[in-house]
């Protein structure tokens, strides 16, 4: 399933992001999930645009903050500003202004289960594709990883790749308002170099986006299949899979105008699944790009009891400074977790690039992202309602155990040596049934 889709460019608001969002329908149908559709809602390509319009405005403010130091500050402010609504996920009025005519995103929306039951659990996913450009370059940070491990074992949060961004018209700001030309000109170059970034991304052809995130359309897929073959009574399973995810959560924004009014908060629960074949699953303790917003505290607690109770190593106690689908949900009140993946440098390989290859996807990663995804529906089906409890304990990768056996499970080679991926044509099931950013 990854391979094909993988092949597809698949940009926000496409016809490749449409034409993979058809296929996945199609396939879930033939999965028994027979009520799958594809739902087009209004939304932004891309985020590139407005926000390298910001910037720009605000480095042409800041050259000509001689003339009018007044003009420059509001300039400036008013982009500062704007940046910080549109990637907070705001009003994004900047966006709306700047980010040219709306088009459509194509969400994939079907359900497994029991669909009279009194609980629902949601499973999102995003089956569009990044663009690229120079800023996603992981040779620096794998330099950084490899010279100072220690401080591997210090980090819980990624580097704020957006704060540079925000800093940039905001010093230009602040220098032109108080005639500090050292501070004026600092926020000139970065502005100028988050233009020429967003410039870049704004041209760029999408990546194959393998693990980000077909890995995640992947768990939906196997869910389906799992469900079918060994039903659950209790809980409702809506599976999700999102489009234009990667133009800062279009998609999953548009599925919250249209669904959200019908899902009660008290008996549903969010699971996102984004980017899960980097080798070691993590629960997000929270995820923001300007300011941290905590995930579900109880809900996290069951996913990992879950996962102990399954033998599935996972990661907790870490954060992102990036943002997925399920900040939407989390958001609006509903209680959320989100299960990402890193690799033992703590980085996601081939992040927003080229190389995000199938034949480079952990697939034993995604079957224990699977088999979680399942066992936190059993749980809920059961009446395992997650209550407070202590914060979980982080699980070191290092003494990461193999998951339970399940039947059709894609065999895995070393990605380094592996030639020729795994086919899949079908998503893996399980024989005993027993969750991370632009």
């Amino acid at each position: 399933m990854i391979e094909p889709l993988a092949k597809i460019e698949r940009l926000p608001t496409s016809s490749g992001e449409r034409e993979a969002a058809h296929r996945i329908a199609g396939l879930l149908r033939e999965l028994g999930a027979r009520d799958a559709v594809v739902e087009e809602e209004p939304a932004y390509a891309s985020y590139a645009r407005p926000i390298g319009t910001l910037t720009a405005l605000a480095a042409v403010a800041g050259l000509l903050a001689k003339r009018s130091r007044v003009a420059a500050t509001l300039v400036a402010g008013a982009a500062t500003l704007g940046i910080a609504d549109d990637i907070s996920y705001r009003g994004q009025y900047a966006r709306r202004a700047l980010g040219g005519r709306p088009c459509s995103a194509y969400n994939v929306v079907a359900s497994v289960g029991d669909p009279d039951a009194p609980r629902t659990l949601v499973v999102t996913a995003h089956h569009d594709a990044a663009p690229t450009g120079a800023v996603f370059d992981e040779r620096a940070a794998r330099w950084v990883a490899t010279r100072y491990p220690q401080l591997l074992d210090k980090a819980r949060e990624n580097p704020p790749m957006w704060w540079p961004v925000v800093a940039g018209p905001a010093l230009i700001a602040l220098g032109a308002a108080t005639g500090l030309r050292g501070v004026r000109r600092a926020g000139i170059g970065l502005a100028a170099v988050s233009t020429a970034a967003f410039t870049q991304i704004g041209r760029s052809r999408a990546v194959p986006g393998a693990n980000d995130n077909l890995s995640g359309v992947a768990v939906l897929v196997a869910l389906a299949a799992t469900l079918r073959d060994q039903p659950v009574d209790g809980v409702r399973v809506l599976l999700v899979s999102a489009g234009a995810e990667e133009a800062l959560q279009e998609g999953i924004r548009g599925f919250a105008r249209r669904h959200f009014p019908e899902l009660d908060r008290e008996r549903t629960w969010f699971l996102n699944v984004d980017t899960v074949g980097s080798g070691n699953l993590v629960l997000l303790e929270a995820e923001g790009p300007l300011r941290m917003e905590p995930y579900d505290v109880p809900f996290n607690n069951l996913l990992s009891e879950c996962a102990t109770r399954n033998d599935i190593a996972v990661l907790t106690g870490l954060r992102s400074r990036s943002s997925t689908d399920g900040v939407v949900p989390n958001r609006h009140g509903y209680p959320t977790a989100t299960l990402v993946s890193i690799d033992d440098q703590k980085l996601i390989p081939h992040y927003h690039l080229h190389t995000d290859l199938p034949e480079h996807v952990d697939y034993d990663c995604v079957a224990d992202a699977c088999a979680l995804t399942e066992a936190a529906a059993r749980a809920l089906s059961a009446n395992e309602v997650p209550t407070p409890a202590d914060p979980p304990t982080r699980t070191d990768p290092s003494t990461r155990t193999e998951s339970p056996t399940r039947t059709e499970s894609p065999t895995r080679t070393d990605p380094p040596t592996r030639t020729d991926p795994p086919s899949r044509t079908e998503s893996p099931t399980r024989t005993d049934p027993p969750t991370p950013a632009a």
